[in-house]
């Protein structure tokens, strides 16, 4: 009997140990459960969804000048034809130009008819420095037509040179 007592105690002990694991798992379950829940509710009813950013319905208004500031074209000088060679490795190539500078006033025509010596020495020795791949393409005739205004501009003291035109540019 002493052994059935003892068979006893052994058994039981394990039935209660298991009990608590068993009891264990179930509390543990149940946490989860409820924090996913708890998740879900949060997520579908009390989140404000994040608000879209909605395509404003802007019209771009093309800004036109009036007719005054088109009609309101400067004086013009013509700079007449002239040939420059231009620098290049494989061979020989040249520049064959004409110019029409619009001016700010009169004042600044009269000082550019005084200086057109010293605006085609200018020109031309822009034009000779430099090479053949940077006045043939469309940028390369803007950078020039920027630096021959500005190098124009530097030495006027009545006025100021508007627009830089080329009214006949060969590269060859």
């Amino acid at each position: 009997m002493a052994k059935e007592k003892d068979k006893g105690k052994d058994v039981q002990p394990e039935e209660g140990g298991g009990g608590k694991k068993k009891l264990i798992i179930i509390i543990v379950a149940a946490v989860i459960l409820l924090a996913g829940a708890g998740a879900a509710v949060y997520f579908l009813f009390l989140k404000k969804p994040p608000e879209e950013e909605k395509p404003k319905n802007e019209q771009v208004e093309m800004v036109q000048p009036p007719a005054k500031e088109e009609a309101d074209i400067g004086p013009m000088v013509d700079i007449k034809q002239f040939i420059v060679n231009i620098i290049s490795k494989d061979s020989t190539h040249y520049v064959k130009a004409s110019l029409t500078l619009e001016l700010s006033d009169e004042a600044a025509q009269e000082e550019v008819n005084k200086r057109m010596p010293q605006i085609r020495d200018a020109i031309l020795l822009l034009i000779g420095n430099k090479t053949f791949e940077e006045v043939q393409d469309l940028q390369g005739k803007k950078q020039l037509k920027a630096e021959i205004k500005s190098k124009i501009n530097s030495f006027l003291r009545t006025g100021r040179v508007r627009h830089v035109y080329l009214t006949d540019f060969v590269v060859q």
